[in-house]
């Protein structure tokens, strides 16, 4: 028989965990930047492995055209997120999120192959000590001060562990970025205090592996290599979920 006590003392205990669960924070939502020379189905392989983890997933369409629109484009995707955020940035919008990853909303980082610049950097600026990546020889110019990835580049430099068949797509889908961009200047660094987390892309030849490890060791981020071309979203989706749904569970 139980005791009346006993009972008294194990319904208790039931209505705190019910009111603890309740009162718990809801699940961050996870915002992404797009980089250059991509739009936001560049990560359409990993979108869906993130929603079945019930993470609400928004991609950011970059106009591409300077820093500041890009941050300005990220700022109304975050400020219509009900919850924390988690904020993923690839390539240049490494760039993005390290200067609208300051929002009060935005709890952690994730940058995917991307650049981690310091406050007053710009990306003309950085890696300048390591040798030039092969993938950049094939960045052309157009008529409206606009660079773009050629079919050769992205097949051979910016995606080359993809089919040919995709990297042709890849190729007619691709945000050109305004050249004047990459001499845009941020100036803060969201990484320095919030947790960050990295990708290194350890195939890839638009951003030297060497130069993401060296942005990953001073963001004290959390590492993750995989090996990858410059898109490892689209290459390696499941490693790359992976990273986000950890930094989503360690940020709620």
């Amino acid at each position: 028989m139980f005791k009346p006590k006993a009972i008294a003392l194990a319904l208790a205990m039931t209505t705190s965990l019910f009111a603890a669960a309740s009162h718990a924070a809801p699940q961050p939502s996870v915002v992404i930047v797009h980089g250059a020379f991509a739009d936001g189905s560049d990560w359409a392989k990993v979108v869906p492995l993130l929603q079945a983890e019930g993470i609400k997933v928004t991609v950011v369409q970059n106009p591409l055209t300077s820093l500041a629109d890009d941050v300005a484009a990220t700022q109304r995707v975050l400020n219509n997120q009900d919850n924390d955020v988690v904020l993923v940035g690839h390539s240049w919008g490494g760039t993005v999120i390290s200067q609208a990853g300051t929002d009060q909303k935005v709890r952690g980082l994730v940058y995917v192959a991307a650049f981690a610049p310091d406050a007053g950097q710009a990306v003309k600026d950085l890696g300048k000590e390591y040798p030039a990546p092969v993938g950049t020889k094939d960045i052309a110019a157009d008529k409206n001060g606009f660079l773009y990835m050629t079919p050769k580049g992205m097949a051979t430099g910016f995606a080359q562990d993809l089919p040919a068949a995709q990297t042709a797509v890849m190729a007619s889908t691709q945000g050109p970025i305004r050249a004047a961009a990459f001499e845009d200047k941020t100036s803060v660094a969201a990484w320095n205090g919030k947790p960050s987390w990295y990708v290194v892309a350890r195939e890839d030849r638009m951003i030297q592996p060497d130069l993401q490890r060296a942005f990953a060791k001073k963001i004290k981020a959390q590492v993750t290599e995989v090996e990858s071309s410059h898109v490892p979203q689209q290459s390696r989706p499941a490693d790359v979920a992976k990273v986000i749904i950890d930094a989503v569970r360690k940020t709620q």
